[in-house]
């Protein structure tokens, strides 16, 4: 019987156990899946909350990136307008230009035609008179006819033949008295003094020649001289104002120009370029200006060489330079020093043969002709030029009338003056001595020259191309582009008007600006 309650008891404690476990474990079961759907719920707001997150990340990038192409937008407008805005600008600078010439050409027609007016007027009045005075002279003529009973002709005839006869009379026994004194001393006299001066310093000194040629070591220097496209070649006919002249011909450049001093220029710079290697813009710039400071000493030793060999002394400095510079003057074909020196020995043997004062008589033929020593472009001619500087530097009075007289401008004060005109004659015209040819190409080219430096603004012009072409610099500050155009417009208008060319003449305006600065 116990056995069985305590089996019962077992059973009972089992059957509790097994409800207490089934209870717990179900309540468990309610908890986890509380938890759970506590946790779900938490995930689910968290999910949430980085989804917002993230929405509004983009957002705030899709902004940015609106707002950056907006403001992208914006500045490419912006710059879009400020083009515009400048090209507007252009134009309406260029239309106000236009205006302005427009203006200009319709001033300039109202006064053509003001003064074709006022010319035909005056051309009408001027009939007017003249057929008043023809009216008069006529009305006169005929009185006279009438009072002397002869016509106008046969007055005039009679009139005519008793002044011819009077004029053959007096001319007639001038020759004859001339003659006869010519005859007594100064016809012989003169000829054998003039004869051996020209046997003492029989000479040729002509030039004739507007070249220069420089050797080169090799063929590949010339596409060094050239430079990429032209550059270095343009930069050194800037700077010399010679033109330089590559062809077919082997291991050698030539170098053109009608100014003997700017030639030489150019020679001795090519020559050092082309030792040194170093052939660029800056270098030939630099080159040419150190060959131009040689050349200045060159023509002093020049100008004392000349005082050694013609045994003249005590000259100014200045007047030794510019004695160097005639070396590289022409007259005519004509070497400007040589013919001086040989002006200088003529006057000296015949003013010697004539018991003058011969070292007085040679130093005025030395410096008879120092006025073409001067720039071309200073105004009055070569013999009051050198009148005007012999003074400045005190010369002997004769010397100074002696180069002033030697053209008959002024009257000769000395028979030294006289002497320097006849033996510049002399030198002058005998045979080979000068070329009338190259003289008028060079006086062309230098009128050339002139009438592109009239214009304002012009720093300095160079005619190359044999006068084919001119080369004008300007300053950058005074003429801008619009004008640099213009002005080339109005040279070659000038040219056209005051010159007699064959062909055509190119005229280039160079309009540079250069900003310089020094690393200390």
């Amino acid at each position: 019987m116990e056995e069985l309650y305590w089996m019962i008891a077992i059973v009972m404690v089992g059957l509790i156990a097994f409800i207490s476990g089934w209870l717990a474990s179900k309540k468990i079961g309610q908890t986890k899946v509380a938890n759970a759907e506590k946790m779900a719920e938490t995930i689910v707001k968290d999910a949430e909350k980085s989804a917002a997150t993230l929405k509004k990340e983009k957002l705030l990038e899709v902004k940015d990136e609106w707002i950056k192409q907006k403001q992208n937008f914006e500045n490419n407008t912006k710059n879009r307008r400020n083009e515009l805005a400048k090209a507007e600008k252009q134009l309406a600078s260029r239309e106000i230009n236009m205006d302005r010439k427009v203006d200009l050409l319709t001033r300039k027609e109202k006064d053509l035609n003001f003064f074709e007016q006022k010319m035909k007027e005056k051309n009408v009045r001027i009939s007017h008179q003249q057929e008043e005075l023809q009216k008069i002279i006529k009305e006169q003529n005929d009185k006279l006819e009438r009072i002397s009973g002869i016509s106008n002709e046969e007055a005039k005839r009679i009139l005519m033949e008793n002044l011819m006869d009077k004029a053959k009379q007096e001319a007639a026994q001038m020759v004859k008295d001339i003659k006869d004194k010519a005859k007594l001393s100064a016809n012989k006299e003169a000829k054998e003094i003039i004869i051996q001066a020209i046997q003492r310093t029989a000479a040729d000194h002509s030039v004739e020649t507007t070249v220069s040629v420089v050797n080169l070591p090799n063929e590949e220097m010339k596409g060094r001289i050239i430079g990429r496209e032209g550059r270095n070649i343009r930069s050194f006919e800037t700077a010399t104002g010679i033109e330089v002249i590559v062809d077919d011909t082997p291991e050698a450049v030539i170098l053109s120009g009608f100014d003997p001093f700017r030639r030489e220029i150019a020679r001795l710079a090519l020559e050092q370029l082309i030792v040194d290697g170093r052939i660029h813009p800056s270098r030939i710039e630099e080159i040419v200006q150190k060959c131009t400071n040689e050349m200045e000493e060159k023509i002093i030793e020049i100008g004392e060489q000349v005082m050694l060999e013609t045994g003249i002394h005590s000259l100014r400095n200045e007047l030794v330079k510019l004695l160097g510079k005639l070396n590289y003057r022409t007259s005519y074909g004509q070497n400007v020093l040589q013919h001086s020196k040989e002006v200088a020995y003529l006057t000296g043997i015949m003013a010697a043969d004539l018991g003058l004062d011969a070292a007085l008589a040679k130093r005025a033929g030395l410096l008879h002709d120092i006025g073409k020593a001067i720039d071309k472009n200073t105004e009055g001619t070569h013999t009051e030029i050198g009148g005007e500087i012999a003074k400045k530097y005190k010369e002997h009075p004769i010397v100074v009338n002696a180069i002033l007289s030697h053209h008959e401008d002024v009257e000769p004060i000395s028979p030294i003056s006289i002497l320097v005109q006849a033996a510049d004659a002399i030198s002058g015209s005998r045979p080979g001595a000068r070329r009338e040819t190259l003289e008028g190409y060079v006086k062309r080219l230098e009128k050339l020259e002139e009438l592109a430096e009239s214009f304002s603004g012009v720093v300095k012009t160079y005619a190359i191309q044999a006068g084919r072409e001119v080369r004008v610099m300007v300053e950058h500050e005074k003429i801008d582009d619009a004008h640099a155009d213009q002005l080339a417009t109005d040279i070659s208008q000038k040219i056209q008007d005051e010159m007699d060319y064959p062909g055509q003449i190119k005229v280039t305006v160079i309009r540079e600006y250069r900003s310089i600065d020094y690393a200390k």
